[in-house]
């Protein structure tokens, strides 16, 4: 029947979340109930406040939440600087090298630290400001179970291997979601994401000029709508070396969290190899056509769903890691 491979997906988040849950360790609701009552409230009202006057960071703040979880799990280790003798950080990776929103989280960190010192977590401050930020402009709420604690090693080459790469075919990008105990509803909800934000020219300038290699003229990626691959090269990015021009990654919605990426990508119009290669796998296609033709309700119940279960990644907790004053550096 119509939308029976998302009604599936559904039940099969719910099961997953459910195990997720139970995976989680120690993270519970509420889990600073007692020792910073006020925490969650400090966060949220912050990010209620500052969104607004830059919309454009709750992008920032969801990715650099995934590419915090998909390397040693959801334990703040991308905010973690460089140190010296100590060998490049994550964010020195080329992927992260475009996350922005560090200062964010440190002015929401130190208002936290003002009410409770050294008890409430940068990994844990990363997680409830991605979800509140996705509110503010628009997008569905979910449960942010708490208790993470924050690691003490960060390492730029990990970073390199096992971020999934916007390069990437379905095959390994499934690969890299599996790695981390996701699936294939993960991968595709999780994708939406990239209904808000924005991407420079050189994460996908070779499906503009150089797919096949040969640099030659008109060797755009045949699977990206030849109209929408003109208009970027006509007025985005003009030249296949550009490394400076941003683009949005939903074109005249990439701050509106809604269901036009997913339009997009049936008009191939996905920005990213790994966006276009949603629908060249049956499941996924089939889980892209059904929420492209429900209401947002429904996208935002399964997004909700997968955030809850990435954010339970690889998780430390108890004795593990420790609680960072500064998310920038360990402690000492």
């Amino acid at each position: 029947m119509a939308g029976a491979p998302l009604v599936l997906a559904i039940l099969v988040a719910a099961v997953g979340v459910a195990a997720a849950e139970r995976g989680g360790g120690k993270l519970r609701q509420g889990y600073y109930e007692q020792s910073c009552p006020r925490a969650e409230q400090i966060v949220k009202d912050y990010v209620e406040r500052q969104i607004p006057l830059e919309p454009s960071v709750a992008a920032t703040l969801i990715r650099t939440h995934f590419h915090d979880c998909f390397v040693r799990g959801c334990d703040a280790s991308v905010l973690l600087n460089a140190t010296t003798g100590g060998g490049e950080a994550e964010k020195d990776a080329a992927p992260n090298l475009t996350l922005r929103g560090f200062d964010f989280l440190d002015r929401v960190k130190a208002l936290v630290e003002q009410e409770c010192p050294g008890v409430v977590s940068c990994a844990d401050v990363l997680a409830l400001a991605s979800r509140d930020a996705v509110g503010v402009i628009g997008g569905p709420f979910w449960r942010v179970p708490t208790g993470r604690r924050d690691g003490r090693m960060s390492i730029k080459q990990e970073a390199l291997d096992q971020l999934p790469a916007p390069t990437m075919n379905f095959t390994d990008l499934l690969a890299s979601f599996r790695a981390k105990g996701l699936g294939v509803a993960d991968l595709v909800w999780l994708s939406g994401a990239h209904t808000i934000g924005i991407s420079h020219c050189n994460s996908f300038s070779e499906r503009l000029y150089n797919f096949t290699g040969r640099s030659a003229p008109g060797d755009a990626d045949p699977s990206l709508d030849a109209e929408y691959a003109a208009n970027l090269r006509r007025t985005n990015c003009t030249t296949r070396t550009d490394n400076t021009t941003v683009v949005e990654m939903d074109p005249g919605s990439f701050l509106t969290f809604d269901l036009s990426y997913y339009h997009g990508l049936l008009k191939y119009q996905g920005l990213f190899q790994s966006d276009a290669a949603l629908i060249t796998d049956e499941a996924a296609r089939a889980d892209v056509e059904s929420v492209a033709k429900g209401p947002p309700e429904v996208f935002f119940q399964v997004f909700a769903r997968s955030m809850m279960r990435m954010g339970m990644i690889e998780v430390k907790t108890g004795g593990d890691g420790e609680i960072r004053r500064h998310c920038a550096v360990v402690n000492n």
